[in-house]
């Protein structure tokens, strides 16, 4: 990546060593790896057979990450994968079960600060949002083909964006015009409809994550990835997961209760079908959040929610 610099601070780091509990002879997943400041964290306290397996489905992050860790640790082993394929890797690499996996859901520094990827509503860039450039459909196109009903309900869905329908009018009567292109450009649009917003949070932060989570897929196979990850750890092993808005931490709190034989479906229990079967402990009551000195320090860090269970014995 050229003319990016980078400074990379891993979330609630301190927070996910202390729940992850790392035994150094043990094997963990890093689904997320990013630049890799979590899993330098890990890896300083593993040791022979110890081992880490780090996946990424950004090409991207797998290259900056591997300059900065591949040559150090020969019990590194970096992936371009999903975390949503992790059963199908742990077998190819004959892995039977792991003592630990985290999941950091949040979108990396590397590609919030790199204006080509689009991720930013603050630069100029092509709509694009992939995190994986494999993938054929970028935020153009779904700004560029959906109806105005089809984006107003993506607003809503996965942005919970309360100005949804007046914004997906907007874009269409624009788009009219000509294409929306860039990322300032719709900033720009979003901003005439809600008007310039007050505080620390941009009018267009609801619309674009909407549009990244869409382009990416990332709600659709998240509830399944967990209850693959909870079936893949030994006992007493550990799933320590960083979500950063609603939508993501309420799956993941949920998928948490069910697995710790707890009702999700919050009905009567006579009508509750709930299957109240105990496969995890629940470690955080309620989520872990920043303190303030590193929200100071890294202002990402601000909604980043963490949730842990331990597989039972």
């Amino acid at each position: 990546m050229i003319g990016v610099v980078v400074e990379h601070l891993p979330v609630l780091l301190d927070e996910v060593l202390k729940l992850l509990q790392v035994r150094k002879e043990g094997v963990y997943v890093d689904c997320t790896l990013g630049l890799g400041g979590h899993s330098e964290a890990i890896l300083s306290r593993l040791e022979a057979p110890g081992r880490l397996i780090a996946l990424d489905w950004d090409q991207e992050a797998l290259e900056e990450a591997s300059d900065r860790l591949g040559s150090r640790h020969d019990n590194l082993q970096i992936l371009h994968e999903s975390y949503q394929n992790l059963p199908r890797v742990l077998n190819g690499l004959q892995i039977p079960a792991l003592d630990g996996c985290l999941m950091d859901l949040g979108v990396s520094s590397l590609q919030l600060d790199s204006p080509p990827r689009g991720f930013s509503f603050r630069q100029e860039g092509p709509l694009d949002m992939r995190m994986d450039s494999r993938s054929e459909t970028t935020a153009a196109d779904l700004i560029g083909r959906l109806s105005e009903q089809e984006l107003a309900q993506l607003f809503h869905r996965n942005g919970e964006e309360k100005a949804a329908r007046r914004i997906a009018a907007a874009v269409v009567a624009r788009r009219r015009l000509s294409p929306i292109g860039t990322t300032t450009e719709l900033a720009r649009i979003v901003e005439q409809v809600k008007g310039p917003g007050r505080g620390r949070i941009h009018p267009a932060t609801q619309v674009f994550q909407a549009l990244r989570i869409e382009v990416n897929s990332e709600l659709a196979g998240l509830e399944s990835a967990l209850q693959a990850v909870i079936s893949l750890l030994r006992p007493g092993g550990r799933l320590v997961v960083i979500a950063f808005h609603s939508l993501e931490d309420r799956i993941v709190k949920n998928v948490f209760r069910k697995a710790a034989g707890r009702c999700v479906c919050f009905r009567p229990l006579e009508v509750c079908n709930c299957p109240r079967i105990t496969e995890v402990k629940i470690l955080t009551r309620k989520p872990v959040t920043a303190s303030d000195q590193e929200v100071r320090e890294n202002p990402r860090a601000r909604s980043a929610k963490l949730r842990a269970v331990e597989k039972e014995v």
